[in-house]
């Protein structure tokens, strides 16, 4: 059978590359080499494979999300309606106590009342977003109603604020014995310290008001450095996608605003300290001095951050609060943390009396226009006439 394609293309000569070779300019053009069989498919076939290979990376990037079902995965009988069980261990309606802190949140902007507290609403929010609900601790109201409403929640946060001496002081030290006493007498009760929270917690354990240090990291964002083989697991970070636990090494996604705080070196040296806490991270501030960012005790439920993990979604007056998504990703897992130790605690108390002292019996109030300091905050001018 004869052939296609033209099978002599020695007998022309090669036209000069510098001369046209269209067919009306060129008079060789008829006599210009023709394409062997083979030579045709090597130019189709190449840029076949290419395109194919661009097309299955396409669809690999644009995979669809499958449901279970057409994973073959779910219950056998796809009517069943039927919920996996809760845990009946767990308390899927946990209570979470705030501290209040001495004045009004806004330099007396709000309140002149000598006996004002307040709790920036941000606080509040960061507990609600994880699934519980607040109880105020108001520190100067009587004592025998303060620790009421202790045995009333699930577990403690002591907030951010500058007060370091006095009743308050007192009272964070009270009410840390008594999370200690729960823990050790065999619930599971939580504890977050925030910033001021951390310093005190620093100062009570160590049993020395004057081991804090000056560091310059107000009003600042930073990353965290996890210390060399540092063990996750059971800590606030273990539930943190490795992507975002990366990302706080590299990133500047949490928020900072200090004045004082402890260097790893002084930590490790007061044995109180320890052996209480192990150190997670470490953050460098504005003078490259490094200090302790996040610490978590060895033996009970409780965590502390020189940083605001409540901030990134939540406040809004300074421009150096991080909002990225990553940034509201860290505020909502380090709540959820929070949140899921509190479900181990034992207490179960009276519903009533937990309606009746939560922080929903109070409104906050808008200070935010002001453009510094606390969006919102809970003030309380006088002690407290819970009903308990």
């Amino acid at each position: 059978m004869p052939s296609h394609f033209p099978t002599n293309p020695t007998s022309t000569p090669t036209p000069n590359s510098d001369e046209p070779t269209s067919s009306s300019d060129n008079p060789n053009a008829a006599r210009s080499p023709k394409t062997t069989p083979s030579e045709m498919w090597n130019y189709l076939w190449i840029p076949f494979l290419i395109s194919l290979s661009k097309e299955l990376s396409s669809a690999k990037a644009q995979s669809p999300i499958l449901l279970p079902s057409q994973l073959g995965v779910g219950p056998s009988d796809s009517s069943s309606t039927r919920c996996t069980a809760l845990d009946p261990k767990l308390n899927y309606r946990p209570v979470i106590g705030i501290l209040s802190h001495p004045g009004d949140g806004a330099s007396g902007r709000l309140s002149n009342a000598s006996t004002a507290s307040y709790i920036a609403a941000s606080y509040v929010k960061f507990v609600e977003a994880a699934g519980a609900r607040v109880i105020p601790l108001i520190y100067n109201e009587p004592p025998d109603v303060l620790f009421q409403k202790l045995n009333l929640v699930n577990g403690v946060l002591f907030t951010g604020g500058w007060a370091k001496s006095g009743l308050y002081y007192d009272i964070v030290e009270r009410i840390f014995q008594k999370i200690i006493e729960k823990n050790d007498a065999g619930d599971h009760f939580p504890l977050y310290a925030t910033c001021l929270g951390f310093e005190l917690l620093t100062m009570i354990i160590s049993k020395n008001k004057k081991i804090l240090e000056s560091f310059s990291a107000e009003n600042m964002a930073s990353t965290l450095q996890f210390t060399e083989n540092t063990i996750i697991e059971g800590t606030v970070f273990q539930r943190f996608p490795p992507d975002l636990l990366k990302k706080l090494s590299t990133d500047c996604i949490v928020m900072q605003n200090h004045h004082y705080g402890i260097s790893p070196e002084r930590l490790q040296e007061n044995p109180n300290l320890s052996s209480f806490f192990k150190i997670l991270t470490t953050s460098t501030d504005k003078d490259n001095k490094v200090y302790v960012s996040t610490v978590h005790a060895y033996s009970y439920p409780v965590t502390a951050f020189q940083w605001h993990p409540e901030k990134n979604a939540f406040e809004w007056a300074s421009p150096m609060i991080p909002h990225s998504e990553d940034a509201i990703q860290v505020t909502q897992h380090v709540a959820n943390f929070l949140v899921s130790e509190a479900r181990k605690s034992l207490n179960r108390p009276p519903v009533r009396n937990v309606l009746d002292n939560l922080i929903y019996n109070y409104s906050p109030t808008f200070c935010g226009k002001a453009g510094n300091g606390f969006d919102e905050v809970y003030i309380f001018t006088q002690p407290s006439l819970s009903h308990l």
